[in-house]
């Protein structure tokens, strides 16, 4: 078992619904929303806000294969970001490569999945993509 380590982003007790609220892009409020409830129903897991702009699901312990560091974070999560949605999903890429050329429109980086809107891309395949993160494939 490696060293915990304490990152700065934490769960915080801020109302998840309080902050897309405050998402000015109506079309991108809507989305959010959407995704709000395709990764609860996925997760089985109530959202909660993580610093000031992350919304994750869950919680697991992550160790860092390099460095054996462990960090609690969430299992799934997302943010509505300016220049699109930010969903933070842990699989690995090569094994999710054909429902990932399904899927549409989109970029990864940084372990993350970057989708302008919910309509550049095809819902029920991102549907799969949130089940198979949160079983960890």
């Amino acid at each position: 078992m490696g060293k915990v380590v304490e990152i700065k982003t934490q769960q915080t007790t801020a109302s998840v619904a309080d902050y897309i609220n405050t998402v000015t892009n109506e079309q991108q409020r809507k989305d959010s929303t959407v995704i709000l409830d395709l990764m609860k129903k996925y997760s089985g897991e109530e959202p909660k806000m993580w610093g000031a702009s992350l919304i994750g699901f869950g919680i697991k312990r992550y160790q860092s294969p390099k460095t054996g560091r462990e960090v609690d974070w969430f299992l799934i999560g997302f943010s509505p970001r300016k220049a699109n949605l930010s969903l933070h999903l842990v699989f690995d890429l090569h094994k999710q490569a054909d429902l990932l050329a399904k899927l549409g429109k989109f970029k990864t980086g940084a372990g993350c999945l970057y989708i302008n809107k919910l309509a550049d891309i095809d819902v029920s395949v991102l549907e799969k993509l949130i089940e198979e993160a949160v079983r960890g494939k």
